[in-house]
């Protein structure tokens, strides 16, 4: 398996602060994954003046009206004889946390996976002509280069195939795909969720062949939430809010190119997750942190399930810091008052930072 987390490398001076380091990340944090997010939210409708597309059947936009532009944008799509009211939540949710929202019905309830792929190609040429409609709130506040797709059931199938169709979209949210024999020959970071006891879409006949189908090379996530059944990723809350955790992340992440979602993904939200049965994991992304020390301190254990031993000549204050810069913990060391206590903390990567040098620790 793939699972490479290239770690940005900064030189360690006297000078260096780790909040100086993490303060672009300052207010990305696991509790900033909330439902909804910071932004007030507005819609838009064919009524308001929306394209209306002549692959799909009526749409809704949501959008932040107290971010700042330039906003990425995701299409998003019901499943088999569903209506897009089945998948609305994520709508207000995504566009909480910046992220504009275009949600759209079919023109057949029955359409099969590859009509809900030109379907949601067809919402994005719509979120394009929004871009540069006069009267729309949306005008010259879009970035048009970073476009991803969505869906669910048929839709998730629908969603994978849009990126086959069009390799500019730059993610893909699979929600408990539906998709026999699937070509998803394709280089958009996907999502997938799947449901453990899903009898619609069993994983091992839709998800997990869609994951082993997508290219090695492409970044890749296949989150199983345990118990779910076939809707368990209909809206945010689903696996008790992991769901929307993990696909704002990700979103963030690659749609939004924003590398301080890395550590709540790879530190984080796939560390042991509860509400996981299966997660399997394929993707690149710059974690953010510092080089690992290359002077000559004893700590033992590293890794470590509790205590940090770490020997010094002389009297040395630490602070313990997480991988986005939180300082968590501080006091003294001595020869004989060595220890750190770590047992307290979620397994994942920390820093001791130690007088003027800077300590990597892992709690697992």
């Amino acid at each position: 398996m793939k699972k490479i987390y290239a770690v940005a490398l900064f030189l360690l001076a006297t000078s260096f602060a780790p909040t100086t380091l993490f303060a672009q990340c300052g207010d990305v944090t696991l509790e900033s994954l909330t439902n909804p997010g910071p932004y007030e939210v507005a819609t838009l409708t064919e009524a308001d003046g929306l394209r209306n597309g002549p692959e799909y059947a009526g749409a809704t936009v949501y959008y932040p009206t107290d971010a700042t532009p330039p906003f990425a944008s995701i299409a998003i799509v019901p499943g088999f004889t569903a209506a897009p009211s089945s998948v609305e939540e994520w709508g207000p949710f995504y566009a909480s946390h910046g992220i504009v929202t275009i949600i759209i019905g079919t023109n057949s309830p029955f359409d099969f996976p590859e009509a809900r792929a030109v379907a949601l190609l067809d919402a994005l040429e719509t979120m394009r002509q929004e871009n540069t409609r006069s009267t729309s709130p949306l005008e010259n506040q879009l970035d048009v280069d970073k476009f991803a797709v969505s869906g669910w059931s048929m839709g998730g199938g629908g969603a994978q195939r849009a990126a086959v169709l069009d390799n500019t979209i730059k993610g893909v949210v699979a929600l408990c795909p539906w998709l026999p024999n699937a070509s998803l020959n394709h280089d958009s970071p996907v999502l997938i969720f799947s449901g453990e006891n899903d009898p619609t879409a069993p994983p091992a006949e839709h998800a997990d062949l869609h994951y082993a189908a997508t290219p090695e090379t492409t970044n890749k996530l296949l989150f199983e939430v345990a118990n779910g059944n076939h809707s368990v990723a209909n809206t945010p809350n689903g696996g008790n809010g992991a769901v929307g955790k993990i696909a704002l992340s990700w979103l963030k992440l690659y749609l939004d190119d924003n590398d301080c979602y890395c550590p709540l993904l790879t530190e984080g939200l796939l560390v042991d997750p509860p509400a996981a049965s299966k997660v399997l994991s394929s993707f690149e992304c710059e974690l953010l942190g510092i080089a690992d020390n290359n002077f000559d301190i004893s700590v033992y254990p590293n890794p470590t399930k509790d205590f940090v031993n770490i020997n010094v000549s002389s009297p040395a204050h630490f602070e313990v810091y997480s991988a986005l810069g939180q300082r968590l913990l501080s006091g003294e060391l001595t020869p004989n008052e060595k220890q750190i206590d770590f047992s307290n903390f979620a397994q994942g990567v920390y820093y001791v930072r130690l007088e003027n040098e800077t300590l990597k620790i892992i709690r697992n």
